[in-house]
């Protein structure tokens, strides 16, 4: 099989992918076509079928299919034109070819990631932490499993995990360059501040927003989660369960972006600015890896709003 991962511009492919994802559009002239986002293992891919003719067979969403394209540049991001389309048929496929997952050993990930409950300070925010991660095996299970979003970052089986542990290396750091903030705070706030993906997002092979999602989003939905395991602790302190919720309510940054507060604590900023710095390395690396090793220029990317170039002289 010929993964995504391993083509580059000017190849012609024909072989297997998973349809993550189907759309009927039109162009500027009011023409219809397809565009179709492709998954395999190593990633997924951005499709378009502009001449909808008879070598275009009927598919949807979810289904196998095997495509006949030719890989060209976009934007500075890899596009696959395709010119014929059929579903596959079972036995030409194994799905297990087609669920991303992170390069990254996930046990080994995640003791490294219950490593750092153990190096919070506060008991309240430790037990917390460790009824949510250690002894709750089903979150745990899917927590290890799920991905941080649906599309732009970490969008891969373990990407939460790696994601979430990434930015608690970076707390770890933060809070050794300014002993101010409150590293009980900081890391619990990491480690909860996307917890309610594991229900706005379906699980793989295809990945799309619940209608829990949808409708309340994964910020409310962790709030919610965590308000729960937080009653089921006797005593637990008021005052600290707010800075908590805080945390999670304002980890966004700006209210257009969907937090319902901005960050009013010297640890929520440290959040917000952590979340968004390994979101953004990620994003921009992986556009790096799926572009061409001969072009320094990646094209312009709306996450960044900048054209954007390898740092290659």
């Amino acid at each position: 099989m010929r993964y995504l991962a391993d083509v580059n511009e000017g190849d012609q492919i024909v072989d297997i992918y998973l349809c993550a994802e189907k759309q009927v559009l039109k162009t500027r002239a009011g023409k219809s076509y397809y565009s179709v986002r492709l998954q395999d293992k190593t990633g997924v891919g951005d499709g378009k079928i502009w001449d909808l003719n008879d070598g275009i067979n009927s598919f949807g969403t979810g289904d196998y299919i095997k495509v006949d394209a030719t890989v060209v540049s976009f934007q500075g991001s890899i596009q696959y034109n395709i010119k014929r389309v059929r579903v596959a048929q079972e036995g030409e496929y194994d799905p297990k070819d087609y669920i991303p997952a992170t390069e990254y050993d996930v046990e080994e990930m995640y003791k490294e990631f219950v490593g750092y409950i153990e190096d919070m300070d506060d008991p309240w925010l430790k037990q917390l932490a460790t009824n949510f991660f250690v002894e709750d095996k089903a979150f745990a299970k899917s927590f290890k499993a799920h991905t941080a979003a649906k599309t732009v970052h970490h969008a891969y089986m373990g990407g939460l995990l790696e994601h979430t542990l990434y930015m608690l290396r970076l707390c770890d750091f933060m809070t050794k360059q300014y002993p101010v903030l409150n590293k009980s705070i900081l890391f619990s706030g990491c480690m909860f501040h996307d917890i309610g993906k594991l229900k706005e997002l379906s699980e793989f092979p295809i990945i799309e927003y619940t209608d829990e999602g949808q409708l309340i989003g994964h910020i409310i939905i962790g709030i919610e989660w965590l308000s729960k395991k937080i009653d089921e602790i006797p005593k637990f302190p008021p005052t600290l369960a707010n800075l908590l919720k805080h945390m999670i309510i304002a980890h966004h940054g700006e209210l257009e972006y969907g937090s319902p507060k901005k960050p009013e604590l010297i640890e929520a900023i440290a959040l917000h600015y952590i979340d968004n710095m390994d979101a953004k390395m990620k994003t921009f690396t992986t556009l790096m890896k799926a572009s061409s090793e001969q072009d320094d220029w990646l094209g312009y990317q709306r996450m960044f709003e900048s054209n954007l170039r390898r740092t290659r002289y």
